[in-house]
């Protein structure tokens, strides 16, 4: 027994080494390559595309820190160094810009973000397929429609002259509601049409989440006297959580990004003050006035705000919910 026992701690102890530990798992490593390298070469026409399209134009960004001349090209332009962050940060145009970027992204996280979640939630809870099939179909077929196409949409229902919400206001006794050009509805207005259009779509994650839920978690809280509230907030919520953390970092991450098309198309010259964001800004700045440096530092400031953001916050989800990106 004793003997059994030495051998026991001996191969513990050779588990424990450093050295048998990185030769070990070097080798399964080189052995799983080596049983899927089929889907590792898969991987190589994605990896190509992210250096060619993705890594190689960030060396563009040094235009931001010169005066462009589209003729010189980024190696030739004469270098201004902060001269065009000086520009934007002191312009007072930036902080209204800034200011509405930040209050449409916050209603997103607000109230785009959990209805996705609420809709697989309901769907989950659906026993009928039939119906939860079709349901899901309808639901998700907004999304591959243009925002071009949305805002027709959106303005054959609230135009003040043809619009069905405002003949229907009409036929009652109620005053017109100009929902498209009101600055007071201009956020609400697209953020509404963005939870439409993608909220059906977006549930696919969290259904899938959903679907690896261990159902033996629902039949052991059952058998504890859980009803559905209490399997929702013990079962269903914490298996929603990985997914739900990873996503809410990454639109975190993406806090400056609203929605160029979604934005350009329902702006309009009334809604300006409140709709102006800071890329519908760069896209008049730089494509149709040629601020080739200026729009770019504008681009810098979004992804470096946005770096810090997602860092800070999958440093945060990390110490409160052990939940994080990397």
């Amino acid at each position: 027994m004793q003997s059994k026992s030495l051998q026991m701690l001996s191969k513990e102890e050779k588990k424990k080494q450093p050295g048998a530990r990185r030769v070990s798992g070097d080798v399964s490593f080189l052995s799983f390559v080596k049983k899927n390298h089929a889907l590792y070469v898969m991987l190589i026409p994605v990896i190509f595309y992210f250096i060619v399209f993705k890594y190689v134009p960030l060396l563009g960004s040094v235009i931001a820190f010169k005066n462009y001349n589209i003729f010189q090209g980024f190696l030739g332009s004469e270098w201004v160094g902060f001269k065009w962050f000086e520009l934007m940060f002191n312009n007072p145009m930036y902080i209204d810009l800034f200011k509405n970027t930040m209050i449409i992204s916050f209603y997103q996280i607000v109230f785009a973000f959990p209805a996705p979640i609420i809709l697989a939630c309901l769907l989950n809870e659906v026993r009928l397929m039939a119906f939860k099939r079709g349901v899901q179909t309808v639901l998700y077929l907004p999304h591959f429609l243009s925002w071009a196409l949305v805002y027709g949409l959106a303005y054959m229902m609230f135009s003040t002259q043809t619009g069905m919400v405002n003949n229907l206001f009409k036929e009652i006794g109620e005053p017109v509601i100009n929902f498209l050009q009101s600055t007071e509805l201009f956020r609400t207005v697209v953020v509404g049409t963005g939870i439409w259009k993608e909220m059906g779509w977006s549930t696919i994650i969290f259904l899938a989440a959903l679907s690896g839920i261990n159902p033996s978690l629902y039949e052991a809280a059952k058998i504890d006297g859980a009803g559905r509230w209490k399997q929702f907030i013990y079962v269903t919520l914490p298996g929603l959580m990985p997914a739900i953390t990873i996503l809410l970092l990454l639109k975190i991450g993406n806090v400056l990004d609203v929605g160029f098309e979604q934005i350009y198309i329902f702006l309009n010259p009334v809604t300006l003050s409140v709709g102006e964001v800071l890329d519908t800004y760069s896209y008049r700045l730089g494509i149709l006035n040629g601020e080739f440096s200026l729009t770019t530092a504008i681009g810098l400031f979004k992804s470096v705000i946005g770096f810090i953001l997602l860092v800070s916050a999958n440093q945060l989800s990390k110490r409160t919910t052990g939940e994080s990106l990397y």
